[in-house]
């Protein structure tokens, strides 16, 4: 068999947002997966490994070095790979550069719920964070909503201007209220650990979408944002008991684990039951997520070769 070898610019020029989406909608129809984290340490750095087995799909294991110092150097801090086996027989079927799946699972998993959970008609989306992950669910948003205006808030203003650059036509707002009260969309991908979103800030038929917390100490939206919104995730076993935007208020009482609507695996709750409700999704990841997003760049790649 032949090892394909998928470099993160000649890959992306080959793919779709919502073909991705309909690839993930595809593999959470086939058995959960199975799926599996290791870190291994040298003070400062740290190789995190994360592996997914997907009955019907194959196997992947997303390999992650950060070495904190090597900007020091002029270097990424975070190098990586996706290696790719084969369900039928576990031959390694290809390596597919970090940042590529890494990009598109992220923002395309939020894409994913967004097109479950927002309404059809939402045209005006704030993005909440003028990093790279923000500069990814401008294009992801803008392939799922065509018609919508973009809005931009960052706590660092000269960072949003460089985004403004990057992505034409978003506007810039200096005062983060009044943005999130008139956007359809909220999507929010930031390193705070303090809520910087506010519930009393929602409005009847938002979807809020939060990305950036990953860390038990982590969050983005306040216990107020959570309490008046139907709260979905994309997976069980990465957000509950691990990211601090559902860890902490439910270990705080604050929320129920029956207050969590649905992951992706219960298909037939996963959707906005009126147009006034808001619904509020928590984007955990998951290297199942990462399987799926690798398969998907994978045929592409082998049905333009």
């Amino acid at each position: 068999m032949t090892i394909s070898i998928i470099p993160f610019a000649e890959g992306e020029a080959r793919l779709d947002w919502i073909a991705l989406c309909d690839s993930l909608e595809a593999g959470h129809r086939l058995p959960k997966a199975e799926i599996g984290d290791t870190f291994l340490y040298r003070d400062p750095d740290t190789l995190l490994s994360r592996a997914a087995w997907i009955d019907g799909m194959g196997l992947a294991v997303k390999s992650a070095t950060v070495f904190p110092k090597n900007p020091e150097a002029g270097n990424p801090m975070i190098n990586g790979s996706v290696s790719v086996f084969s369900d039928a027989n576990g031959a390694l079927e290809a390596v597919i550069d970090f940042h590529l799946v890494t990009k598109w699972k992220t923002a395309g998993d939020s894409l994913y719920a967004a097109r479950k959970l927002a309404r059809p008609d939402s045209r005006k989306i704030l993005i909440v964070g003028a990093g790279t992950v923000g500069r990814s669910l401008f294009q992801a948003y803008s392939a799922g909503f065509p018609e919508a205006e973009f809005l931009l808030w960052n706590r660092t203003p000269g960072n949003a201007e460089a985004m403004q650059l990057d992505c034409p036509g978003i506007t810039i707002m200096t005062d983060l209220e009044e943005a999130v009260r008139q956007a359809d969309i909220v999507t929010s991908a930031t390193m705070s650990t303090e809520p910087l979103l506010k519930g009393e800030w929602f409005q009847p038929g938002q979807h809020i979408d939060v990305i950036g917390a990953y860390r038990p100490d982590m969050r983005e939206v306040d216990d107020e944002a959570l309490l008046r919104s139907r709260v979905f995730v994309d997976s069980y076993d990465t957000t509950v008991g691990h990211i601090g935007e559902i860890k902490i208020p439910l270990e705080a009482g604050t929320i129920t684990r029956d207050h969590l609507v649905a992951d992706y695996y219960e298909r037939e709750k996963y959707r906005r039951e009126s147009d006034e409700e808001i619904t509020l999704f928590k984007n955990g990841g998951g290297a199942h997520l990462d399987l799926m997003t690798s398969r998907y760049i994978l045929d592409v790649w082998r049905a333009a070769s």
